[in-house]
């Protein structure tokens, strides 16, 4: 499909060639994406529950039934097509697979534009010194002499309890069961009170051994900020930032005054360009070159960022038993994605090449789903503005304290 974008552009193929093939890509890539791939995720699902393996093919269609009415109901209250449209066409499955996919879209979006100026920027790093993590290291070793101290205790008190006989020698019958019961050795209380205390303190450790790894890796950051692609890389998060705001105050626009954008962002900014300076240029020309690369830019970049999101998700939650179904989830969260995108990157291209895919969608209320990418773009960004902010703000406290 994004091929078929690029192709629109330098104008290879025919359009009755490019219409076809645009037609057969979508119609295949729903059929994966709303039968198949469901079909699948429920048949490993109940693959996985040994009640239901002998009749996991009955249990897995009525896991796709269950999954097709959610679906279909997810079309109702949003006004994403015409009426008139059949129970299958293309129109009925492209608008609900889109309302998931750009809202997926919106929701990464927003949270990267905030993010990346964050990350990039030198300006977030807190100031971290030799002193702050020697200081650290040293609690944690504290710690770990503690957890050590105590568990030689805990060693020795079982050893005298052994040598007493308070480990096998065990009353035997009903009054040596009520008496096991109702009365305890002081030794047995001794070790429960210490292994609460030695389980407390390997919960320190471990957040002591974590802060001490970010302070670490945040005191490689400062000295990489002052390399040249440190400073770089500085440089964009400024830029991304100034984006980000931007961003930001065209989606509220958009959403107050429901308005959307007629013209592409590339002919658009060109034709600003050239009047406010007043020279003479062929817009028509470049602005068909430039959309080439813009389209090729975002097309290369949401693919590799939604796959290192997705990849790091995948290894964070796999097991042996669930991989299965979590690559066919990855696998319909991508197909969504994708869908969505050549429904948003319509908008990016000159009219004049837009048409073919206008055609192929059908009478999709596009403007709903540049109003509703806007909505979710903004509460994701506002979201992690404030989850950064209230992160920023508490780790300097957390690590530095006594």
């Amino acid at each position: 499909m994004f091929e078929l974008i690029i192709f629109e552009i330098l104008k290879v193929l025919n359009s009755s060639s490019r219409y076809f093939h645009w037609k057969m890509n979508l119609c295949v890539i729903l059929l994966i994406l709303v039968f198949m791939v469901p079909f699948y995720i429920g048949y490993f699902i109940v693959s996985n529950i040994r009640l239901l393996h002998r009749q996991r093919l009955l249990f897995s269609c009525l896991l796709w039934l269950t999954f097709m009415y959610f679906f279909w109901k997810l079309g109702d209250p949003f006004p994403i097509l015409s009426p008139k449209h059949g129970i299958l066409s293309i129109e009925q499955l492209i608008s609900r697979v889109g309302v998931i996919g750009v809202t997926l879209m919106a929701l990464l979006s927003g949270f990267g534009a905030v993010n990346c100026p964050y990350t990039y920027m030198s300006y977030f790093l807190r100031n971290v010194t030799d002193a702050d993590i020697l200081a650290l290291e040293r609690r944690l070793l504290q710690t770990m002499d503690m957890i050590i101290s105590k568990k030689k205790r805990m060693a020795m008190t079982r050893r005298t309890m052994f040598q007493k006989g308070e480990v096998h020698n065990k009353p035997s019958g009903f009054w040596g069961m009520i008496k096991s019961v109702t009365t305890s050795a002081p030794g047995s209380e001794n070790l429960t009170l210490i292994q609460q205390e030695v389980d407390a303190l390997e919960e320190l450790s471990r957040q002591l051994f974590l802060e001490t790894a970010d302070l670490y890796a945040t005191k490689e950051r400062i000295e990489y900020s002052k390399t040249f692609k440190g400073k770089y890389f500085n440089f964009l998060g400024y830029f991304f930032s100034i984006y980000c705001v931007w961003k930001i105050f065209m989606a509220t626009i958009n959403i107050v005054f429901d308005r959307v954008g007629k013209t592409d962002p590339v002919t658009r900014g060109i034709e600003i360009t050239v009047n406010y300076l007043g020279i003479q240029f062929d817009v028509k020309f470049w602005s068909q070159h430039i959309s080439f690369i813009l389209v090729g830019i975002i097309i290369v970049t949401s693919i590799r960022g939604l796959l290192i999101t997705l990849t790091k998700f995948f290894y964070a939650i796999s097991s042996s038993k669930s991989s299965n179904v979590i690559v066919l989830l990855l696998a319909q969260i991508m197909g969504m994605y994708f869908v969505s995108s050549v429904l948003l990157i319509r908008m990016s291209m000159p009219l004049e090449y837009r048409t073919i895919i206008t055609e192929v969608l059908g009478e999709l209320q596009f403007n709903f789903y540049h109003r509703w990418f806007d909505v979710i773009f903004l509460v994701s960004a506002l979201s992690s503005i404030l989850f950064l902010y209230l992160a920023h703000k508490q780790a300097p406290e957390k690590h530095m304290a006594p």
